[in-house]
């Protein structure tokens, strides 16, 4: 009978079990007559011996061969079960697709850690954090544009046209920056210097995204939401961000940049620009200078370092960079009262905003007497918590847009005008036709702008018989 020694090293745990296959004298007769597998050494079980049918009555020498199989095929033996060859070829077509779902369930963790990686590559590129803050910005201009009915839709495909913009810019910012970024302790680690994404993925990444925001916008809202975005996209990659490295101006061309969003919002639900328009980015911008003045003056070493040219570099006491903190807070004051007296919120919102703005502007008187870490980074958080309670305070005591609503009736009522223009356009009597003219009362006169051009200049302005005739 040919003998299969089996041979097991339990003693180094190795992955897999050597299998070799000895020459035999003499094969079993017929398939069915199987053996009971033995082990040589009952006490620790090193060595089995496992019979082998290899099929009908034939006879001659078995060459070696050398075959491998993971350990968990043979544990069964170890309990007592046989089998000869049936057993020996289940146990292969378990070790199959064993090794099949292994390799299978490795590829897929591959391409999990894969997905993963570029995910949060891509999202650091875009400074997802920050540019959901201008999408809350963008968002609360859309709304106090609306009239009384938000177009919820609207504000939907507004938010994710900006979302993209904004991705675009901060990754163009990175683009660009890459070389400074790796020379600052809190940059360094980003994708592009970390070397952890390529600047080619990083560009084509950016530039689908500003293109898809922009087309968003222009399909989903208006031209003059898509031009706001596409200008804002080009001020912030290339005036602002080359700025930096030149003047400390740029501080004051990137609060430009931040007051855009809420304008853009504001334009995507009214289709213009008006006075009532521009309230949220006046805070928006004066809101940033005391921001990134207290940031500029907490990490001054790091932009040192980085070569960018800010105020807080070339102010050696800090007084300057505490003042411009200071005069930007008092500029905020008076925000609150102008957007009631506009006709944008409730008087409350005057108020609260004056009592918001108080108190980061006691953060930064604090920072203007006292020039350290501490009182800027304290001035840093107020503005941080400033902003969020500021906007929502806005939401909560807004009216609504008069003149998105005047707007909206001025429509209707052309349309019912021109209605009635044409149902009295027939030729029925003088006295049908006073008699409906009764009936539909002032309506049927049409406003004074349509009026008030001739619709051909040898043509003399129509008049209108008066109700009464």
């Amino acid at each position: 009978m040919a003998m299969t020694t089996i041979l097991r090293n339990s003693s180094k745990k190795s992955q897999y079990l050597l299998v070799r296959a000895l020459s035999a004298s003499s094969i079993p007769r017929y398939e069915h007559e199987l053996c009971r597998p033995q082990w040589v050494n009952a006490k620790d079980r090193s060595v089995l011996f496992l019979p082998r049918n290899i099929g009908p009555h034939t006879s001659g020498p078995w060459n070696s061969k050398l075959i491998v199989y993971p350990p968990r095929i043979l544990e069964s033996f170890s309990k007592g079960l046989g089998g000869g060859v049936r057993t020996l070829a289940t146990a292969s077509v378990s070790a199959t697709s064993t090794t099949t779902i292994e390799g299978n369930a490795a590829k897929a963790k591959s391409v999990i850690q894969s997905l993963q990686h570029y995910g949060q590559c891509y999202w650091e590129l875009s400074k997802a954090r920050l540019s959901m803050l201008v999408v809350a910005t963008a968002g609360a201009g859309f709304v106090l544009g609306s009239g009384a009915s938000i177009d919820w839709a609207g504000l939907v495909w507004t938010c994710a046209g900006t979302m993209m913009v904004a991705a675009s810019a901060n990754s163009f910012n990175q683009i660009f920056e890459v070389n400074n970024d790796a020379k600052m302790k809190r940059t360094m680690r980003r994708p592009l210097p970390g070397g952890r994404l390529s600047i080619p993925s990083a560009v084509i990444w950016a530039v689908s995204m500003g293109a898809a925001g922009s087309a968003l916008l222009s399909c989903k809202a208006n031209a003059l939401a898509a031009g706001l975005a596409a200008s804002n996209l080009i001020l912030y990659a290339l005036i602002y961000t080359p700025l930096k490295q030149i003047h400390p101006i740029n501080t004051w061309v990137g609060a430009v940049v931040g007051a855009i969003p809420p304008l853009l919002g504001w334009a995507a639900a009214t289709g213009k620009i008006t006075l009532g328009g521009l309230v949220l980015p006046a805070v928006l911008y004066f809101w940033q200078i005391p921001h990134f003045m207290a940031l500029a003056y907490l990490c001054r070493n790091d932009y040192a370092a980085g070569g960018f040219k800010m105020l807080s570099l070339l102010d050696g006491t800090g007084e300057r960079t505490s003042l411009a903190a200071l005069r930007n807070c008092i500029y905020l004051l008076p925000v609150g009262f102008v957007a009631y007296d506009w006709g944008i919120t409730s008087a409350w919102f005057g108020l609260e905003t004056a009592l918001l703005t108080t108190g980061m502007g006691a953060a930064a008187v604090l920072f203007y007497f006292h020039r350290n870490a501490k009182t800027a980074r304290r001035l840093f958080h107020a503005s941080l918590l400033y902003l969020p309670l500021l906007m929502a305070g806005m939401l909560f005591h807004r009216l609504p847009n008069s003149q998105h609503e005047s707007t909206t009736d001025l429509g209707e009522r052309a349309n019912v005008t021109f209605q009635s223009m044409e149902f009295l356009d027939c030729d029925e009597s003088k006295d049908r036709c006073a008699l409906n003219k009764r009936l539909i009362g002032d309506v049927s006169r049409p406003p004074v702008a349509y009026a008030s051009v001739a619709p051909f200049p040898f043509l003399p302005v129509p008049t209108y018989v008066s109700s009464d005739s």
